[in-house]
């Protein structure tokens, strides 16, 4: 997709084009996802490998009852998200393997005016038993989270890469909107992580303006080791108003943590760490 097409692409959005005229075709094309479903149910995807993808590789819309189990997702493209379940209802990732070049997972509900008109969030999404090398997050919610992400439990995973920039990501901005909310991580052995345990970016791609601010809460973490990170937590907050809440850290042992604050938290409150050590030594 060259830069015109993109930039037409983003028109077409924010005019509200109806969806039939926003046509890409023959040396206007954009590239597509390789495996896209679209208001399907009771969906299995299984025991195959997927390589070099032109853009996102499985691609779930507004579909519901979505099985994806033993699959593995090595593609290093740009935009080459694993799985992206987008507005979607009771989701399965399980026991699958990514080495991507963009997040390995990552949760989305829509992006701005289209996320808006179809108002449908994701919603009860369980990601289990999986493994994640290479990515900017193994498992991300956003940045294109406009209808919202709820209930997801992230669990029995290990996540290993100097290139895995972060293990849980939370992304979207005041432009894109979305209130995540219920969020459970556990039983997660991290090798090690190019930056955080937890990235959460309230201003995400530098947007610090708009009209929908974000909401982000509930965030509960148990059960994960990790063996080197630069942080812990990395927030970036909407400095006008606190909307990220309510993150609750438990029995955790996170080792080889290079920045010595530990965390870099803006804006963010009730913020809560139990039976946690950091560097051998006990974090409150």
């Amino acid at each position: 997709m060259n830069v015109n097409e993109k930039t037409e692409l983003y028109r077409m959005k924010s005019e509200s084009v109806p969806f039939g005229q926003r046509v890409f075709k023959g040396n206007e094309g954009i590239r597509p996802q390789f495996i896209n479903f679209y208001r399907c149910k009771n969906i299995l995807l299984e025991g195959f490998t997927i390589n070099r993808s032109p853009f996102w590789l499985i691609h779930p819309l507004l579909s519901e009852n979505v099985i994806v189990r033993k699959v593995t997702m090595q593609s290093h493209g740009r935009n080459n998200d694993g799985c992206d379940p987008e507005s979607c209802r009771n989701v399965l990732i399980e026991d699958c393997y990514f080495d991507t070049g963009d997040d390995c997972i990552a949760i989305k509900s829509g992006r701005d005016e289209d996320g808006r008109y179809w108002n449908i969030p994701c919603e009860n999404i369980i990601v289990r038993e999986c493994r994640m090398k290479d990515g900017h997050a193994g498992v991300a919610i956003g940045s294109e989270v406009t209808g919202g992400c709820f209930n997801v439990w992230i669990e029995n995973c290990r996540m290993d890469s100097p290139e895995l920039d972060r293990i849980i990501r939370i992304k979207s901005s005041s432009e894109r909107g979305g209130e995540v909310k219920n969020v459970y991580v556990r039983n997660i052995e991290v090798g090690e992580c190019g930056d955080a345990i937890l990235g959460v970016e309230m201003n995400y791609w530098h947007v610090y303006d708009g009209d929908y601010p974000p909401y982000f809460h509930n965030i509960h973490m148990e059960h994960i080791t990790s063996k080197k990170s630069r942080y812990v937590l990395n927030i970036d907050g909407l400095k006008e108003e606190v909307r990220m809440k309510d993150v609750f850290i438990k029995n955790c042992v996170f080792e080889g943590v290079i920045e010595p604050k530990i965390n870099k938290i803006i804006s963010a409150e009730n913020i809560r760490f139990e039976n946690v050590r950091v560097n051998g030594k006990s974090y409150q």
